[in-house]
């Protein structure tokens, strides 16, 4: 039996859940001191994010629990067996689940396998600093989620009320569509709602807003944290009163502390939510409002209350926190006073921080001391700020809960608020994307054809993870794959071609509603690109009358796509539905005027801009260019301006050729890399064979690519004729940028450097000279074996290959020592810092004894070799032609092993230069085989031996390599057990011959 099932077993009085433990103690002494209750709690109260933290390591724990014999080997098979075909979530599950069932002594030894693995599981090591930190207070916090106030009698018909009411409204979602008959069509919740990706951080709150530029590079490095194994996932259930909000709620005690605020209640937090635009806060908000009311989270909260900034904008007056909850639930009435008696009870939402117009300074100490600006009784007349903000602040009504949602760049706002959990919204991660298409689609066929093509087009793919992006695509993608009339080869493949047809889709269901679309569109622009010079995306009737825009049937209908009236009473706005969509409006308006003007003044001064605001609206000109991306748009709104179209194919051509000399700077750079987004958005080979051709050389070093900027790379080099040399030094690529370059790299002669962040290689690459290919990224045996694929390859030009730092195994030893055998162009391997051990080189050197392999210099140094090796290496060194550096320095080769190595030396074919030996447990015992070999290879320069033990017995071996091997140059010998007497005799060597270096 579990024992969480029988509480009897453990004494309930609260004076044992309180321990004497120093927060400052170690965790170690932190668990002897908990007793088998507390950790019971412990392990219940963490077990969702020891899920998560587990999967980097459970095979380990399961094995410690095993030699504990608390797992049977059955059970240890089992868990192993998740692993081994790649569910680790499963398996994780499956060992609490046996650890909970096992008893007090499974779950102490799974805590104690905890720290000793803490170091190398960041999320682990990070719920175990919360434990020190909390101490005690802990069991607390733990104590505070348990219970439930109940709800008095003549308050459960409201609540009823109040739930049936928030089911209605938040159970369906309108979603504007092309469709002629059904402009927008109404769907349930739960079935178009996608599941998210949430993580409980929150990046740079100064992070540049807009997702299609910075977004995509700012994924990326969160992706490489999460491949590290540091980010934690939070459900929308867990952003109040769990393990999450430990750390925020002792922090709010902390502050409290200091502040004196002795008597305020501490059950209630404060969470915010961040997220770019369209990446779904409003959607989860209502998702968490309809769960709530149909009972599936939050069974603690009594009432609800859910706010949009957006309609708190239309409060002017002075207002009470009484009123404006009877605002928006007049149902309420004279009761709502009697919700003022538990607080805890409460939960209020404020969505869209960013949208407020409003300023809520929470650094401000004023709002403490002035009392105009203290909210402290909801029946206080105050401004809606002030309320807003003495509830995050628990001011107001202390122990109410308060979640907040806002776009990246308005978290400066809530920096200094009292929030116990931040969270972010990645959006849609792996499958995620693909569970979107298929509740999009009611038709299951065109919801696969449409993801295909989105999977097999490396720019659409990345743009997926914001469900805003996916609408957009599901709305343009969609016609090309229902309708037999379309032909395949013209699906849009540039998000310009793919913004062209969502328009045209408009324009072809809506059209016939207008006399003059043209007109309708180009005015349309002109408001949406002075939007975009002033970062503005909301927009009310005076600005549509200013741009003589008259609400209409037209507008209504064929607009509803593109403009969004606000669903508030109170006001009418409008604004696009995604900032993109108004940035490709604003681009198409420059080819609908008339009169062009100077329109290469007007695209410099934008791309002069250093904000980035236009940089998407630039990009949209750009491809608008392109007799591809204007083709579906012509047909309803004629002809583009030819004289446009020229200018802005000068303008690229002039912006392309100026920036190529400029690429020093990260500026510079930068800026390059755009320039050759215009390039891709044009699809204008001829132009970008004329302005990139005949460069020389690229360089992006320390520049972090996308697998969108990879894309765009791949597709300027491949119509050039030959770059010479391509410098991508610390461009963090990843298996999907990589991947995108892979065809073009046989037109560069030489690429510098090319450093990526992947486990994963599924591509051949002709390159003359790969430099540092993969150093330090950590590829694992996997990606390898994919590298070998590419070494196998007849046109594989690579000469050089660095895998230093990838913890190797002999797994991948097979495949890379099987491309070593056919490959004819890798000079220079190296393979440093792995474990790679005894069995790998085995393999490596039945490769080395091919006689048409070309390897010139081999670093295996720290791979845990033993003399076990030694003959292995000994007889490729004997047969190997081309052999001249071989670094097997920090093994533990041992005299033994070196001794073997010595007789392949002696041969007359070897013709070894550079040799280390540096750090592998050397005595006396094996220096005079070693000076024999040596002393006559007239072709050694190199020699390190440092770091062994070396001792005056070795001396007079050591002297007569030194005097004998005239070709050497440097000895390196410091660290060794030499007395100063026979460090004089070996440094008096150094004026034997000129240019000798002898360090010891």
């Amino acid at each position: 039996m579990a024992e969480g099932s029988n509480r009897g077993e453990y004494p309930t009085a609260s004076s044992k859940m309180r321990m004497d433990t120093d927060p400052n103690s170690t965790i170690p002494q932190f668990l002897t001191k908990c007793d088998d209750y507390q950790l019971f709690k412990l392990t219940k109260f963490y077990r969702d994010r020891l899920e998560q933290a587990m999967e980097g390591g459970v095979d380990g724990v399961s094995l410690t629990l095993t030699y504990e014999r608390i797992f049977t080997g059955q059970e240890h098979g089992k868990v192993t067996e998740l692993v081994d075909k790649g569910n680790r979530a499963d398996s994780s599950k499956l060992l609490l689940n046996l650890v909970m069932e096992k008893g007090s002594r499974a779950r102490r030894v799974m805590w104690e396998s905890f720290v000793r693995m803490r170091h190398g599981v960041p999320k682990l090591d990070k719920i175990l600093k919360e434990i020190q930190e909390l101490g005690s207070d802990a069991f607390d916090d733990m104590n505070m989620t348990q219970g439930l106030s109940e709800l008095p009698s003549h308050l459960e018909d409201l609540q009823q009320k109040h739930k049936e009411t928030l089911r209605v409204q938040a159970g369906t979602l309108r979603v504007n569509t092309i469709l002629i008959k059904e402009k927008v069509k109404i769907f349930q919740l739960v079935d178009r709602y996608a599941e998210l990706t949430v993580i409980s951080t929150v990046r740079d709150r100064t992070l540049v807003e807009h997702e299609l530029l910075a977004r995509g590079r700012d994924h990326e490095e969160w992706r490489e944290k999460h491949l590290r194994k540091k980010l934690e996932k939070i459900r929308t259930d867990q952003l109040f009163q769990s393990s999450f909000s430990q750390t925020g709620g002792l922090l709010q005690k902390i502050r409290r502390l200091f502040h004196q605020s002795h008597s305020r209640s501490s059950s209630g937090s404060s969470a915010a939510v961040s997220g770019v635009p369209g990446v779904g806060k409003t959607t989860m908000v209502q998702k968490i409002v309809y769960d709530w009311a149909t009972g599936k989270i939050y069974p603690h909260f009594q009432f609800v209350f859910s706010f949009k900034f957006r309609d708190l904008n239309t409060i002017n007056c002075r207002i009470n926190l009484r009123n404006l909850i009877l605002f928006f639930y007049p149902y309420f009435g004279n009761i709502v006073g009697e919700l003022w008696k538990n607080p805890e009870g409460l939960l209020f939402i404020f969505d869209g921080l960013d949208e407020f117009k409003d300023s809520i300074d929470f650094a401000d100490n004023r709002r403490n001391t002035e009392p105009q600006s203290m909210c402290t009784d909801p029946e206080f007349r105050c401004k809606v700020s002030d309320i807003v903000y003495s509830l995050i602040q628990h001011k107001l009504l202390p122990g109410c809960s308060v979640l907040v949602t806002s776009r990246p760049t308005a978290l400066q706002l809530l920096e200094k608020a009292d929030i116990s959990v931040w969270a972010e919204i990645l959006g849609f991660v792996g499958d995620e994307r693909k569970e979107y298409f298929n509740k999009f689609f009611e038709d299951q066929t065109v919801a696969a054809a449409v993801f295909k093509h989105v999977e097999e087009n490396e720019i659409l793919y990345t743009m997926c993870y914001n469900p805003s992006y996916c609408w957009i695509l599901g709305l343009s993608l969609g016609p090309f794959f229902t309708q037999r009339d379309r032909k395949r080869q013209q699906v849009p493949k540039t998000i310009t071609q793919l913004y062209s047809y969502y328009i045209y889709n408009i324009l072809k269901n809506h059209g016939r509603e207008i006399e003059n679309p043209r007109d309708v569109l180009l005015k349309l622009g002109e408001m949406a690109y002075t939007g975009v010079s002033k970062k503005k995306i909301v927009f009310r009737n005076e600005d549509l009358i200013k741009y003589n825009l008259q609400p209409s049937q037209f507008l209504s209908g064929f607009l509803m796509e593109l403009l969004e009236r606000d669903d508030s009473a109170q006001s009418v706005v409008y604004t696009f539905p995604h900032l993109t969509i108004q940035e490709f409006a604003a681009a198409l308006t420059q080819f609908l005027t008339p009169d062009p003007g100077e329109i290469g003044k007007l695209l410099s001064e934008a791309h002069s801009e250093e904000d980035g605001r236009f940089e998407i609206f630039l990009r949209f000109v750009a491809g608008l260019s392109s007799p591809q991306s204007a083709r579906p748009l012509v047909e309803f709104l004629g002809p583009f301006l030819h004289q446009t179209t020229c200018r802005v194919i000068d303008w690229v051509k002039e912006k392309v050729e100026g920036q190529i000399g400029d690429s020093q700077t990260e500026t510079g750079k930068r800026k390059l890399l755009n320039t050759f987004h215009y390039l891709f958005e044009s699809q204008n080979k001829a132009l970008a064979r004329n302005t990139v051709g005949s460069v020389e050389k690229l360089s992006f070093s320390r520049l972090r690519l996308t697998p969108i900027d990879c894309a765009v790379l791949s597709h300027v080099i491949g119509v050039c004729d030959t770059i010479k040399h391509l410098d991508l030094e610390r461009c963090y690529i990843q298996c999907e940028g990589l991947q995108r370059l892979g065809p073009v790299l046989h037109k560069c002669q030489e690429v510098n450097d090319f450093s990526y962040r992947s486990s994963c290689l599924k591509f051949h690459i002709p390159v003359a000279n790969l430099l540092n290919i993969l150093f330090h990224n950590e590829v694992g045996d996997s990606g390898v074996k994919l590298v070998s694929a590419a070494l196998r390859n007849p046109e594989c030009k690579i000469q050089k290959l660095d895998l230093y730092g990838n913890a190797l195994t002999d797994s991948c030893a097979e495949d890379l020592a099987s491309a070593l055998s056919t490959n004819r162009s890798l000079i220079d391997l190296y393979l440093g810092v792995n474990k790679l051990g005894d069995s790998g080189v085995k393999l490596l050197s039945v490769a080395l004894r091919n006689p048409e392999c070309k390897i010139q210099k081999l670093h295996l140094y720290g791979n845990n070799l033993t003399d076990s090796c030694a003959e292995d290496l000994a007889s490729a060194l004997s047969t190997n032609r081309s052999l001249i550096d071989l670094n097997l320095g920090h093994n533990k080769l041992g005299d033994s092993g070196v001794k073997l190595l010595s007789v392949a030396l002696r041969n007359p074919d070897c013709k070894i230069q550079k040799l280390h030996l540096r750090s592998n447990a050397l005595t006396d015992s094996c220096a005079e085989d070693l000076a024999s070999a040596l002393s006559t290879k007239q072709s050694l320069r190199i020699l390190s031996l440092g770091s062994n033990s070396f001792t005056d017995q070795s001396v007079p071996a050591l002297r007569r390599l030194i005097l004998t091997c005239r070709s050497l140059e440097v000895i390196w010998l410091r660290g060794n057990q030499f007395s100063p007497n026979g460090k004089r005799q070996l440094e008096s060597l150094r004026e034997s011959r000129r240019g000798l270096r002898v360090t010891v």
